[in-house]
Parts: structure tokens; C-alpha cells; sequence
């Protein structure tokens, strides 16, 4: 069964009733050579776990497969899930399971209890609407991926991959855990039905912040300092915190003077280190 032929997808839709659903994010691959590319960042070995979400109608689920221990394919939609118990059945290390990834993890479900005590790595095609609380859940997590593999829109993937002075929220948030790189990017033609943006194949390898030169990392007080610092991007920065933190002009100029920080720079020019050295120096209110 060829599952990139537009033909093939379709007369599996068709044996449920079914159209792919926007909502969803449901738009198959249908090329080889992006599979192949996703494959090789994947770097699989035969002892790996792979977590799939949003596995769709078996594409890619199968070829994780052939080339890992084992692969966990978590699908929302309960179509998809019948239609890839048809197209995996004849391999005997894929575990389907039913749900929303973003529930199965917050409620630490006894199903992806793996995660917890064993090496993994994370392979999707994200739907944006997922795709920023899905990459900052698993970096969160207590027992990180070894890998993410993601595919996400062109846009997105640029924006977690910045460098000052085109820094964002989302990309102090993302290389603060990791570090992401962009892979290769693929044409919205590569998919039925078309997607109306290109996407990009994103790899995201977490670093043990133990390990870097901020072992005494806190998050807590990181995410208040950065969030109060993009809350409203155009702006100078230290006017941002001031209104954000409630601290005075004197209290934020002279915190910032003590990390090499101008009060009249912005958020976006920032560099992750920058904003660890602000969070450790944070004035007592």
C-alpha cells in the first residue's frame, strides 16, 4: 500500500466517510524525500523509543518503526486511529493510543508512563495551534526527549531558531531548554491536501541546564522576567519592567547597568544569557 499516493489516502478517507479535517491540521505527506530527511534527524537506533504524536494515517508511523525498538503513536482524531490500525497491523512494535498529547501529559497518564524512566525521543507534524505548548511541555518535562523531530510552519520554525537582534518570547523560551536548528524546509506541494504556508523540519536537542554555566537556573523567576520584558515588544526595555515588575526607574537602571544592559534597548535584542543574568540579579521587591 503506498500511503503517499493522493489515491491511497483518499480511498482510505473514503472507507470511513471521512475528509481531512482543517481543524485538525490533517494534511498528508506525500513526499518520500521529506520522510527520508525526517528519518535521518531522527537518527534512529534499534534500542530507541519513539513517541509519535499525531501520526495520522501511517506514513511515517511505519518507517519509525522499522528502524526503532518501539513507537508510541498518540492520535486525537478516532478516524485516524482505525485507519492507522489497518495500515500498522502487520507491525508488532506500534502502540496506538487515543488522545490529545497536551491531556495525556498533564494528566501523567499511566500510558505514556515510559517517558518517565526511559530514554525517548518525539517525532510530529504539529498543527500551529500546538505547536508552541507541545515544544515548551516536553523541554518542561522532569525527563526530557533525547530528540524532537518536529514539523512545523516555515514562520515558526525561523522565529524559535532567532538570534538577536530578531529574538521573540517563544524563542528565549525554546533556547533556553534547547537547542533547535532547521533541518531542511519543505514546500507546501509535499502535502494533500496543499497547506496554504511552507513548513520546515525543526530539531530541538535539550541540554541539561545543570550542565551549562547557570546551574542555579530558576524558572520560576526566569519566565516572570522574560514575560515582562516582551509584554509589550516595541517599547524600551526598561520601561517594560518597571510596569511589568513594579520596580522603580533607579531600581531598573541600576539592575540592568549590573548585567551590561541599556534600559533603552528591547526585549528582541536580548540573548538567553542575557536574560538568565537578569533573573539571577532580579531586585528584591
Amino acid at each position: 500500500m503506498d500511503l503517499f499516493s493522493i489515491k491511497t489516502i483518499k480511498e482510505l478517507l473514503k472507507r470511513q466517510d471521512r475528509k481531512p479535517q482543517k481543524g485538525l491540521g490533517q494534511n498528508f505527506l506525500t513526499s518520500k524525500g521529506v520522510l527520508d530527511d525526517i528519518l535521518k534527524a531522527a537518527s534512529l537506533k534499534k534500542s530507541d523509543t519513539v513517541l509519535e504524536i499525531g501520526p495520522g494515517i501511517g506514513t511515517l508511523t511505519r518507517e519509525l518503526a522499522l528502524g526503532a525498538k518501539r513507537v508510541i503513536a498518540v492520535e486525537k482524531d478516532s478516524v485516524m486511529v482505525d485507519i492507522l490500525k489497518e495500515t500498522a497491523k502487520d507491525l508488532s512494535n506500534i502502540v496506538i493510543i487515543q488522545g490529545d498529547i497536551l491531556s495525556l501529559m498533564k494528566l501523567s497518564s499511566r500510558k505514556l508512563n515510559f517517558i518517565k524512566d526511559t530514554g525517548y525521543k518525539v517525532v510530529a507534524n504539529l498543527p500551529y495551534y500546538i505547536t508552541s505548548p507541545v515544544i515548551r511541555m516536553f523541554l518542561e518535562a522532569e525527563n526530557k526527549p533525547e530528540l524532537m523531530i518536529l514539523m512545523v510552519q516555515k514562520e515558526v520554525s525561523q522565529r524559535i531558531c532567532a538570534k538577536p537582534p530578531e529574538m521573540s518570547l517563544l524563542a528565549v523560551s525554546v533556547q533556553v531548554y534547547g537547542k533547535p536548528s532547521i533541518v531542511s524546509y519543505v514546500k507546501k506541494g509535499c502535502f494533500w491536501p496543499q497547506p496554504k504556508v511552507d513548513s520546515a523540519i525543526l530539531k530541538i536537542v535539550p541540554h541539561n541546564l545543570k550542565r551549562l554555566s547557570y546551574p542555579q537556573f530558576n524558572e520560576i523567576k526566569f519566565f516572570t522576567v522574560v514575560k515582562a520584558g516582551f509584554k509589550q515588544p516595541r517599547k524600551q526595555l526598561g520601561n517594560n519592567l518597571m510596569q511589568g515588575l513594579k520596580l522603580s526607574r533607579h531600581q531598573v537602571e541600576t539592575w540592568l547597568s549590573q548585567v551590561d544592559v541599556q534600559p533603552t534597548q528591547r526585549a528582541e535584542t536580548l540573548s538567553v544569557e542575557d536574560w538568565i543574568a537578569l533573573a539571577k540579579s532580579l531586585p528584591q521587591t
